[in-house]
C-alpha cells in the first residue's frame, strides 16, 4: 500500500521490468530471433549481470546505512549521495536495466532489448520523474544541489 508521504509512482519498478520480460518470452516464444549466440556473447551476459549485481547491492547498502526506505511506496527519509549514488542517481533502476541487458545476451534473447525500450520509457516517466518531483518538494535546496552534482542515469 502507498503511504501519503510517497512519489506516487505509477508502478513499482521490478513489476514494471518483470512485466517486460514476461511479454518478451512470449514474443521469443512466438517469434523467436536469435542474434547472440556463441560463447562469447554468453560470458558479456553474465559480467553485465554481475556488475548489475554488485551494483544493486551496492545501492541497497548505502539507503540501509543512511536509514533510508528502499521501497518506493514508503517515505523517503534522507537523501542518499554515497556508495554508487555519487555518480547515478538510480544506481537501483540502472542495475535492473544491466540485468535486463545481461539476461537477453546470456539467453539470447533479442525481445528482451526490444521491450526494454518502453520498460525505460514506463521507468523515467512514471517512476524517475516522479520521484524526482517528490524528493525536490521533501527536501528542497539539498536535493536540488546533488541533481546538480550527480547524473540521473550514468
Amino acid at each position: 500500500m502507498t503511504e501519503p508521504d510517497s512519489p506516487h509512482v505509477v508502478a513499482i519498478p521490478p513489476f514494471v521490468f518483470l512485466g517486460g520480460f514476461f511479454i518478451a518470452l512470449i514474443l521469443q516464444w512466438l517469434l523467436p530471433v536469435h542474434v547472440f549466440s556463441g560463447i562469447a556473447w554468453k560470458t558479456v551476459g553474465w559480467i553485465v549481470a554481475l556488475i548489475s549485481g554488485i551494483l544493486a547491492l551496492s545501492g541497497f547498502r548505502a539507503m540501509h546505512r543512511i536509514g533510508t526506505n528502499i521501497d518506493v511506496r514508503k517515505p523517503a527519509l534522507a537523501i542518499v549521495s554515497t556508495g554508487p549514488f555519487r555518480y547515478t542517481r538510480n544506481p537501483l533502476y540502472l542495475s535492473l536495466v544491466l540485468l535486463y541487458i545481461g539476461i537477453a545476451l546470456f539467453f539470447d534473447m533479442v525481445w528482451l532489448l526490444a521491450i526494454l525500450v518502453p520498460i525505460v520509457l514506463v521507468i523515467h516517466y512514471g517512476v524517475i520523474r516522479r520521484e524526482e518531483r517528490y524528493l525536490e518538494g521533501k527536501f528542497g535546496e539539498s536535493y536540488l544541489e546533488y541533481k546538480k552534482k550527480v547524473r540521473r542515469w550514468v
